[in-house]
């Protein structure tokens, strides 16, 4: 088998067709290696050369990419972060932090983000493979890792073209022209050189698009594809219909506050205490249930139970890479429910673990799974 760096699907036409004055909005959403804060990841790169291509057209930027986090997270904030504030053209990054997920759910959460994203027929969407070592001999092979390989399979379903940058990352250290320790440092995250590796592969992608030329009857063609598949999805119990819990819906028992979080603007806002035996309470339709949280070393845990029955105790790694707080992470209560309206109850508690150093809870996300 020949792996194929770029496979070009459905083309991207949008950037291109902007007159001067217009407004281009970007889209990326992924994890660490997508987030936006070190000033240094891929987008940086890619940004810069379509604005030096686009001249005289406004480039808007949103960054939606979170470190440590998956497609789980990223279907249920697509709306907020990305859908409602008009991105044309969204990058999504997920396949080396869902690598991990049971095979069956990433594929859920990754067609369900997808298909929010394509639900306005407008809105162009490619997706990105980065890298992990746990690829490597896969790679070295020539086969696809398996996550690769489901992902292409969706990705072949809705007709989306996609850039393989960890395949241009290690083709570009296969042949010399990169050290290893240029691209990944620490052994998953590059800094600026695998960056701008990642960022290339990418501007070669575009760089083709603009130059692919297609007939009206090909481009009818691929917009009729992607209503097809639409209409006959992969998976029907995919993440589309996942939606929020509003905060202000919650029962609360003890001393709890809406606070506006100014550090971390991907939750906005927490519903949080400090208080050991706090409780709420709150409904919630679909088949399952998760909570995101601001978490940390100094963050409480909760016992939880549905609809009544037996009280669960969640136990959370704390990493050491955690601060005391800072990760948006997602905990998924329940996936597999009979459908249609439960009841959820939480009890703040201090956690067992040796390194759980305080009792705050806040929690900014309530995720009602299809």
């Amino acid at each position: 088998m020949t792996l194929s760096i770029w496979n070009h699907r459905g083309p991207v036409t949008g950037p291109w067709t902007k007159k001067q004055g217009e407004t281009l909005t970007l889209g990326f959403i992924g994890g660490s290696i997508t987030d936006g804060r070190p000033r240094h990841n891929w987008p940086e790169p890619v940004t810069a050369w379509i604005v030096e291509q686009l001249p005289g057209v406004h480039i808007a930027v949103e960054n939606a990419g979170i470190g440590a986090t998956g497609s789980d997270l990223g279907s249920l904030r697509a709306e907020r972060d990305l859908i409602d504030r008009g991105t044309e053209l969204v990058f999504v990054e997920f396949a080396v932090n869902d690598y991990d997920e049971p095979v069956e759910k990433r594929g859920r959460t990754l067609e369900g983000l997808l298909r929010k994203l394509l639900a306005d027929p407008k809105r162009e969407v490619v997706l990105v493979y980065t890298y992990i070592q746990s690829m490597y001999e896969y790679m070295m092979k020539d086969e696809k890792p398996p996550i690769i390989a489901q992902y292409e399979a969706i990705a072949e379903h809705y007709g989306l073209s996609s850039v393989w940058m960890g395949l241009h990352a290690l083709d570009e250290v296969k042949r010399g022209h990169m050290r290893w320790e240029e691209w990944l440092p620490d052994g998953l995250h590059p800094t600026n050189r695998g960056s701008y590796s990642y960022g290339t592969s990418v501007i070669r992608f575009l760089a083709a698009e603009r130059e692919r030329s297609l007939t009206e009857a090909e481009a009818a063609s691929w917009l009729e594809r992607r209503q097809t598949a639409m209409e006959k999805p992969l998976d029907p119990r995919n993440w589309q219909s996942a939606s929020l819990v509003e905060l202000t819906d919650v029962q609360t028992t003890g001393p709890w506050v809406l606070r506006r979080l100014n550090g971390i603007p991907w939750i906005d806002r927490t519903l949080e205490t400090a208080a050991v035996g706090a409780k709420l309470s709150f409904t919630f339709h679909g088949r399952g249930v998760a909570l995101g949280f601001d978490f940390g070393k100094t963050s409480a845990e909760f016992r939880y139970r549905l609809d009544g029955g037996e009280w669960q105790t969640e136990v959370r790694e704390r990493p050491d890479w955690v601060g005391t707080d800072g990760w948006f992470r997602l905990s998924i209560l329940a996936l597999d429910l009979e459908i249609g309206d439960h009841t959820c109850e939480i009890e703040v508690i201090h956690g067992k673990s040796s390194n759980c150093n305080g009792t705050n809870f806040r929690l900014g996300l309530i995720g009602q799974l299809p």
